[in-house]
């Protein structure tokens, strides 16, 4: 019987539905003939059945198939001397577009999360729900009803939010800025997509990290951003490496995490920094400071930033709530020239007629009141506690098998594994022993890296997810 490429790039449920469209129209399933139910052929398939779902889903809107209660599933036929009604390919619309979709292992990561099936999640960058300010939000839900009006807010966000961001930024991490120069936005995903959209043209070049988050993101191949690769070392990028891709290729724009880099953890040090700002400054470059993690510093004082260190408006700096909050808030702002906040709060209109006032009301009031700062202490404490239970358990699990530097900051430790392995046939050997997590190749690191996160899981389940994934590279290694 047919199976699907499991080693192919193209999605399982795309290849399920292709082989069915090919058996129809080959004649071999004619018109009214009974598919098998969505649970029969995940299993005769060996696929989750959410996968059936979505392919069964993707033929119903080709208008190939349809599905009647009581009746099943079943090829569709015409009724006698009447033409068939035609239903949009809606194949071919998604498989076109300028938007491209997420990388496959993403895709295979989220279809498996998706799948219903237990599975210890070292994937997720984000922080569990113990670790939210929860009782803190309750907290001015209750004391402080809601009185804002419900209508079109300021494309460049909240204005008491934006407020208070001065004040936050300034505090916590000695950036200056007004309430002008700052734009919120709903993530700082959404703050680099604005960037790519606004800032740059099809062709441009930009030089990111290498390995760095960046990778993951297809919103730049989207807009037809070159990418190019700068190496680390234990300081950071290196100027010289800026020197010479702005020689090769006039690269355009520089995206650099210089504090607990996602997903390396490093920091860039204190005299890169200065170094690194300088080359920009003399090159005319742009540096696009994503800084989601600073505030998760564990054993010392949170590094500074680059801005802080700006004196010529060559930094556009990027943050968020997602990783110090609730990712769920959705709130990120930017701090930028007030030409490219007008520019972008203008795209960003356009795009969404601005954020819901509401999670804007309750960041403004969450980063004004004095809860904040000890929920900041508690959860790096937590953040603490977790990643040196990640770190034993590989100890205990894995001597030997697994390198890496324990990170002082973030939610990820950056694994090097010591043997030849294939990222797909491991990751596929992690679903099937009960755990995901990102394979380096993803943001752009060679074969043999993995990045766990954990900040997601509840303590408990560190060490078990430890186990599964010991279990996971043995059988790789063994094949």
């Amino acid at each position: 019987m047919w199976k699907p490429d499991r080693t192919s790039n193209r999605p399982l449920y795309q290849q399920i539905a292709s082989y069915i469209e090919q058996r129809i129209s080959f004649g071999e399933m004619p018109p009214g003939s009974s598919l098998p139910s969505e649970r029969k052929l995940a299993q005769q398939l060996g696929v989750n059945r959410s996968t059936v779902m979505q392919a069964y889903e993707n033929l119903r809107a080709a208008g190939m198939i349809e599905s009647l209660t009581g009746s099943g599933t079943r090829v569709c036929r015409g009724e006698s001397g009447v033409a068939p009604k035609q239903t949009p390919n809606w194949n071919r619309y998604v498989e076109s577009g300028t938007f491209l979709p997420n990388l496959p292992l993403l895709r295979r990561i989220r279809e498996a999360l998706q799948s219903g099936v237990p599975l210890v999640n070292f994937a997720g960058g984000e922080l569990a729900p113990e670790l939210a300010p929860s009782d803190a939000i309750a907290d001015i839900m209750r004391e402080h009803p809601f009185r804002e009006t419900l209508s079109y807010g300021d494309p460049q966000g909240f204005v008491p939010l934006r407020v208070a961001l001065t004040s936050f930024l300034l505090e916590q991490r000695h950036i200056q800025a007004t309430d002008e120069s700052i734009l919120v936005t709903s993530g700082s995903q959404q703050s680099l997509y604005l960037i790519t959209q606004c800032l740059l043209n099809p062709g441009d070049a930009v030089a990111i990290e290498q390995p760095s988050y960046g990778y993951s993101l297809q919103m730049f191949q989207s807009a037809g951003i070159r990418l190019f690769g700068l190496p680390v070392d234990e300081d950071g990028v290196h100027p010289d490496g800026i020197r010479a891709l702005h020689k090769q290729h006039r690269i355009r724009m520089v995206f650099l995490n210089p504090n607990y880099q996602n997903p390396t953890g490093t920091v860039m040090g204190a005299e890169r920094r200065i170094e690194v700002l300088a080359c920009c400054e003399e090159l005319g470059i742009p540096i696009v400071e994503d800084d989601p993690f600073s505030l998760t510093a564990m054993e010392d004082a949170p590094p500074p930033s680059l801005k802080s260190l700006d004196r010529n408006g060559t930094v556009l700096y990027i943050g968020s709530l997602s990783k110090v909050a609730a990712s769920g808030l959705r709130i990120g702002w930017m701090v930028a020239p007030h030409t490219v906040i007008r520019r972008l709060a203008d795209a960003r209109q356009q795009m969404d007629f601005g954020l819901s006032i509401f999670p804007q009301w309750i960041a403004s009031r969450l980063l004004e009141s004095s809860s904040f700062a000890p929920h900041l202490a508690r959860l790096r404490a937590a953040l603490r506690t977790r990643r040196d239970s990640m770190a034993a358990a590989l100890h205990r699990k894995l001597p030997g098998e697994i390198s890496f530097e324990l990170p002082r900051g973030g939610l990820n430790l950056w694994c090097r594994i010591n043997g030849d392995v294939n990222d797909s046939s491991l990751l596929e050997s992690g679903i099937k022993n009960g755990v995901v997590f990102m394979p380096g190749s993803v943001f752009g690191a060679e074969a043999g890296f993995i990045r766990l996160s954990y900040a997601r899981l509840p303590l408990e389940e560190i060490e078990m997810g430890i186990d599964k994934l010991a279990q996971a590279l043995c059988r790789t290694s063994a094949t």
